[in-house]
């Protein structure tokens, strides 16, 4: 069974794995090493305590560069992806950012991971990196060549950290629709900023996009999760997991088997 159909099947929990700040970047201070081994406790502590799946980002190396990374970052992120795989049987996802979409799929593909998650799929936005254009021609004919087809692609709509002036004439609805049309496999809904709450108004208008999978990808917390659960297909939480809910911080134990004993409750 792939990913879509899982998601389909049930509403995922799906983690964040902000990995440590790699080589090469202003805030690294610690070793490949040092940094897959925290990353694999953290995507083993997720699969312990019942979640679905998890996502690894590099979100610690600010500040990002606009769709271009160095080979160091792709080849640290092949690596801690290969090594989670090995320690977990739950489906994984990678984003590489600032929108380094096309070297996330080449990791995906490369460790065995289900899923990516992209920025500036469709459209053009102005992100705190500059300037993003769209993607999804590129990406999805680069999906072709290397024949990684089984691995899904969620795109981010109204991305967050971002200006969406130059397409303030367009409903949410409209992106969606243009993802679906330019073959993503699903899409994410976030609130303006990291660890904020998505608009309702706008995840019911997307709802409307009849059978295509959606995620939120922000603001989920234990005291809100209920008046989401039926608006998405699954959840992406990071912010909350963390100690004292702060994405910088270590997963919290705690925070995520309350979380989840809650979720329990509702399924």
């Amino acid at each position: 069974m792939n990913f879509i159909d899982k998601l389909q099947k049930k509403k995922m929990i799906i983690g964040m794995i902000h990995v440590d700040a790699l080589p090469g970047t202003p805030n690294n201070k610690y070793s490949i090493s040092q940094i897959i081994t925290k990353a694999v406790q953290e995507a083993i502590l997720y699969e312990q305590n019942g979640l679905d799946a998890i996502i690894l980002e590099n979100m610690h190396d600010v500040p990002y560069l606009n769709r271009n990374v160095g080979p160091e970052i792709t080849a640290s992120m092949t690596a801690i992806a290969s090594e989670i795989k090995k320690n977990i049987s739950i489906p994984c996802g990678v984003q590489i950012l600032a929108g380094v979409n096309l070297e996330a799929l080449a990791v995906a593909q490369a460790t065995g991971c289900e899923f990516i998650r992209v920025e500036g799929f469709v459209y053009s936005h102005i992100a705190d990196e500059g300037l993003m254009n769209a993607c999804a021609g590129e990406l999805m004919r680069y999906r072709k060549m290397i024949g990684a087809e089984d691995i899904a692609v969620f795109a981010d709509i109204k991305k967050k950290h971002s200006s969406h002036s130059i397409t303030s004439d367009l409903y949410i609805s409209d992106f969606a629709e243009a993802c679906k049309f330019f073959l993503a496999d699903g899409i994410i809904i976030t609130g303006r900023l990291t660890s904020e709450e998505a608009d309702i108004n706008e995840l019911q208008k997307v709802n409307k996009t009849h059978g295509f999978p959606f995620l939120i990808g922000s603001g989920i917390t234990i005291n809100n999760i209920e008046k989401y659960w039926n608006l998405a297909d699954g959840f992406i939480i990071g912010s909350y997991f963390k100690k004292d809910g702060n994405w910088k911080n270590a997963v919290s134990g705690d925070r995520v088997q309350l979380f989840m004993q809650h979720v329990n409750n509702l399924k």
